[in-house]
């Protein structure tokens, strides 16, 4: 059987964490496949050969002039290598503003382009599902709605379920959890998870803590806990810390402990959401971007509900305050209508108790590496 040739191209943070279970997966069923890609270090820990002189891009709305002459310079640089590889399949991993084009180039020059961790066309309109037609060979989805569109569409698709099923321990024990974090065991924990990139620190963290320090007038033994990404600086968090007057605990690199530690979350949208309902701990989600950013969305967004928690579920299970609603008050309000209706709150853990069951099974990365390899050698 001849070697395989295969590229995964991830983008940001999650995609290099993404990128390295597949990796991981596609070295075990086939030890002998060469692995080449674009990614960081969990990627080429993972064994996968990085492609050299490229710069990462984490961007979240219109990018400013710098970003955007980093993102043309990528894209050259990947489209000569891609002209000069002989690859058996491109393998790229959700990002979709930077990966999209890339397909486009892939596929032009003949490579067998692989999606892992789709576009969400079911929030932005089916503008790009003509794109992805004329260029992606197989989609591979991790979320269960995501297949019935896709398949709508006539474009060949498999759903794997949701890799953070691997990764996330569905039960843990508060008073240990605590203890190991140097929390009190007995008091109200509030985490805060305002995102992984400098802009949601400066937009979010600010608004977070003061609706923190709101809530801790109701309840006086409040500690407000940070879970710190690991792409996210120290003096990022410090810096919005420095103007409080209360205790705030910063807990780098632990989202999971953070979440299984507190009593109520407040969480920046995306997939902390999904990760908070798996550890099963009731939540407010919260998101703000530019007035541009927001104003080109509204034009395009074309579901009820943008949090993907919410969107699994099918129906708004966890509060939303975006943009506007993203205040201090607001937050605080919707905080102390939880914590004081016992009954509200456990309504919405229960609720959260089911989307382990929605995101499918443990085992995605591996499933995932199978549909890669059935495309390769096809």
């Amino acid at each position: 059987m001849a070697r395989l040739s295969i590229m995964i191209v991830a983008g940001e943070a999650s995609g290099d964490l993404h990128g390295a279970s597949l990796a991981k997966a596609l070295k075990r069923l086939r030890p002998d496949v060469r692995l080449i890609g674009v990614g960081g270090q969990h990627m080429r820990a993972a064994g996968v050969e990085l492609v050299q002189g490229l710069h990462r891009l984490d961007v979240v709305g219109v990018p400013g002039p710098g970003m955007i002459w980093k993102g043309l310079t990528n894209l050259l640089t990947l489209k000569r290598f891609f002209r000069k590889e002989s690859l058996d399949g491109v393998v790229f991993v959700d990002n979709p503003s930077m990966n999209l084009r890339l397909a486009r180039i892939a596929a032009k020059l003949g490579h067998r382009v692989i999606y892992y961790i789709a576009p969400q066309i079911w929030a932005w309109g089916r503008k790009r599902i003509n794109l992805i037609k004329r260029v992606v060979h197989r989609m591979i989805v991790v979320l269960p709605f995501e297949e019935p569109l896709y398949r709508e569409a006539d474009v060949p698709c498999s759903f794997v379920g949701h890799p953070l099923l691997d990764d996330v321990v569905p039960s843990h024990g508060t008073a240990h959890v605590r203890h190991a974090l140097g929390l009190p065991a007995r008091g109200l924990i509030l985490g805060v998870l305002p995102g992984s990139r400098r802009s949601e620190i400066e937009s979010l963290l600010p608004t977070m803590l003061e609706a923190a320090g709101r809530i801790r007038e109701s309840f006086p033994d409040l500690r407000c806990v940070i879970a710190q990404a690991p792409t996210v600086a120290g003096e990022w968090v410090n810096a919005v810390i420095d103007e409080k007057k209360f205790p705030v605990t910063v807990v780098p690199n632990q989202p999971e402990e953070v979440m299984a530690a507190a009593d109520l979350l407040l969480v920046a949208s995306g997939t902390a959401t999904l990760q908070a309902a798996l550890v099963g701990t009731p939540m407010i989600l919260t998101y703000r971007v530019s007035r541009l950013t927001y104003l080109l969305a509204r034009m395009l967004i074309t579901v009820e509900h943008v949090g993907l928690v919410n969107l699994v579920a099918g129906h708004g299970i966890v509060p939303e305050l975006l943009q506007s609603e993203m205040t201090a008050e607001r937050l605080s309000a919707e905080a102390l209508r939880l914590l004081k209706d016992r009954t509200r709150y456990d309504q919405m853990r229960e609720a959260l108790g089911g989307i382990r069951t929605r995101l499918g099974s443990p085992g995605a990365s591996m499933r995932a590496a199978e549909v890669v390899l059935a495309e390769c050698q096809a």
